[in-house]
């Protein structure tokens, strides 16, 4: 019963600040989880583009998009973070309800392209406002709430989209997309009842003084890597199921409901430890390890009967979510313990670009890999996997031995010729 206490405790954010952040996350996660169910097949069998446009759009979109993420934190951290926020939210409402206004693919790639960028632009202005709002000890338990509360926005967003996908109209289709407009909207506007958080950035500061920070841009291409964990689940997964397995198709939807579980109910309680940066590099050390044996669980599934298969693709899942949940614990460990708190929009810009990086490149990546190389595809990816989570602590020491160094440069403003 403890136990069961502990798992309800570490689900429901606590009052004030906290909750009110988490509720907000619930908001634009569940426009997220609307656009995911519904966009693509609008764009297919509404619009009429064809699938592989879709594709080359939404990849076209995520690399344009994910360029304005140092920008926007830069501007986070002049302008202050909560202004920038809510902007940059109500934005992304626009631009994700102006995918109702699309009629072929060159409006496609404009759309995403414009709400892939005011996305890159929230994650790094709020992760300024947050650092502004929580002190330091508390910022991985509050990213962890959020998490934990998005997992369930997601659901309901997907559910939402459900609904437009049963009765498969384009009346529907467009309500829904301006449904998931207007949580982005609302995301925002829970912003109002925060406080306002000061600018921080130095007079003449440099606007990209982080890509100067060598450790830092080190420990944001490792988490890159990390974050393969969204493909390979979201990607890898469906595809291998079913085309190389001989587990039933409805395993996938079994992999998602299991990751979503255990998300919402251990993220917090998975998260604790991370608190400081060395914590941070643990947790990502452990990401590592845990997605390449998820990996090697995955790949041990071909060729296996039904019932074999099932339980070691299950044990992937249990191990790829362990890995999810860890990943975002020393991300946000890492990317802000690290950070001048002068600069924390900047900074949270990078590492917003780095998940955006990885998001773009890996699909194409796993499905090639699958694709040709069978069981051996998932070594492949199990490989790096570990050696970037094996990296990520002797980053961590480097970039804490040079701290001092880092703050003393950017304090010097730059001067012009």
């Amino acid at each position: 019963m403890s136990f069961l206490r502990g798992l309800l405790r570490d689900t429901i954010p606590p009052a004030g600040i906290i909750r009110l952040l988490s509720l907000s996350n619930l908001a634009k996660t569940a426009g997220h989880g609307i656009l995911m169910a519904v966009s693509v097949l609008y764009f297919t069998r509404t619009v009429h583009i064809s699938a592989d446009r879709v594709g080359l759009a939404l990849s076209l979109g995520a690399a344009i998009g994910m360029l304005g993420s140092i920008p926007a934190g830069h501007l986070a951290d002049r302008f202050g973070p909560r202004a920038v926020t809510i902007v940059c939210l109500f934005l992304l409402g626009v631009f994700a309800a102006g995918y109702a206004l699309v009629t072929g693919f060159a409006g496609l790639v404009v759309a995403v392209s414009l709400a892939l960028m005011a996305e890159s632009a929230t994650d790094a202005a709020r992760g300024a406002l947050v650092a502004g709002l929580i002190p330091p000890d508390e910022r991985v338990r509050t990213f962890s709430y959020m998490r934990s509360v998005a997992n369930i926005g997601i659901a309901a967003g997907a559910m939402a989209g459900g609904v437009a996908l049963y009765f498969d109209t384009k009346a529907i289709y467009l309500g829904v997309l301006v449904l998931g407009g207007v949580l982005f909207l609302i995301s925002g506007a829970a912003y109002f009842a925060v406080p306002a958080v000061p600018a921080t950035a130095h007079k003449g500061g440099s606007r990209t003084a982080v890509l100067r920070d060598r450790p830092y841009v080190v420990l944001a291409l490792l988490n890159t890597v990390l974050v393969m964990h969204i493909s390979i689940l979201t990607v890898a997964l469906p595809i291998w199921i079913t085309t190389r397995t001989s587990s039933p198709t409805w395993t996938y939807s079994l992999a998602l409901i299991v990751n979503t579980a255990m998300v919402v109910l251990l993220q917090v309680r998975v998260s604790k430890g991370s608190e400081k940066a060395a914590g941070g590099g643990r947790a990502f050390r452990r990401t590592g390890l845990a997605l390449a044996a998820c990996c090697a669980l995955f790949a041990l599934a071909q060729g296996r009967p039904a019932w074999l298969a099932l339980l070691l693709l299950a044990a992937g899942v249990m191990a790829h979510t362990l890995g999810e949940m860890l990943q975002g614990a020393g991300q946000w460990s890492v990317s802000f313990s690290l950070a001048p708190e002068h600069a924390q929009g900047q900074y949270q810009g990078l590492f917003a670009m780095s998940v955006q990086l990885g998001t773009v490149a890996t699909p194409a990546l796993v499905t090639f890999l699958l694709t040709h190389f069978a069981w051996a595809g998932w070594v492949l990816l199990a490989v790096p996997l570990a050696l970037a989570g094996l990296a990520a602590p002797p980053a961590v020491r480097w970039a804490e031995a040079t701290r001092d160094r880092i703050a003393v440069q950017q304090a010097v403003p730059e001067t012009t010729s």
